[in-house]
């Protein structure tokens, strides 16, 4: 089963990084963001993608220049992933041939994101609109678009934002935070992965 969740290792450090992705890929998480602004991330990147390359999409997050996904692209990461749209990043992302997942808040920002070139959306922060405002937003985009649900969503309420039209979810804290071992976020990742699971039936 292909699940459509990017877990979100914000602040994980090179040391630990290798150890917390296998437990993530065991328990079924195979797409993974290092945000830049986490200790050496384009180091954490590279060795991550040489390791789990095969098996995993890795990639980066909170990308906000064009030089940033540069980068990415040159440690080795396969998807950008920002907090908002910015056109200049979505273009050299495409031109790098990687994944583009800006952030949008409003369904001015997600045409636009998409007329960019967007592969997908992340909206951010979902709980700003809600599932309400998700639902509205979905009625008017092309029904082919991806929308990842981001801060405010989670395995308590993944069957509501999945029934306002939500493709896919990307997941930070309560799956890892800095400091945690292995073997916690392989157990936090393994309930929502159950979670997700049971929402698809």
């Amino acid at each position: 089963m292909t699940r459509h969740i990017i877990g979100i290792l914000r602040g994980i450090r090179p040391e630990e990084a290798e150890a917390i992705c296998a437990a993530l890929i065991e328990a079924g998480l195979t797409t993974l963001e290092i945000p830049l602004n986490s200790p050496q991330p384009l180091q954490t990147i590279e060795h991550l993608a040489k390791t789990f390359g095969a098996v995993a999409t890795i990639g980066a997050g909170t990308v906000l220049t064009a030089q940033q996904v540069h980068d990415v692209a040159a440690a080795g990461g396969r998807i950008v992933v920002s907090p908002n749209f910015n056109a200049e990043v979505v273009a050299a992302t495409k031109s790098a041939k990687l994944e583009s997942w800006p952030g949008a808040l409003t369904p001015s920002e997600c045409f636009a994101a998409l007329a960019a070139g967007a592969d997908g959306l992340k909206i951010f922060p979902c709980s700003v609109v809600g599932p309400a405002g998700i639902k509205a937003m979905r009625a008017v985009l092309p029904a082919d678009t991806a929308i990842y649900a981001v801060g405010g969503a989670g395995p308590t309420n993944f069957a509501e934002w999945r029934a306002a039209g939500i493709t896919g979810f990307g997941i930070g804290t309560a799956l890892y935070q800095p400091g945690q071992s292995a073997a916690e976020v392989g157990k936090a990742a393994a309930t929502i992965v159950a979670a997700y699971d049971a929402m698809r039936g």
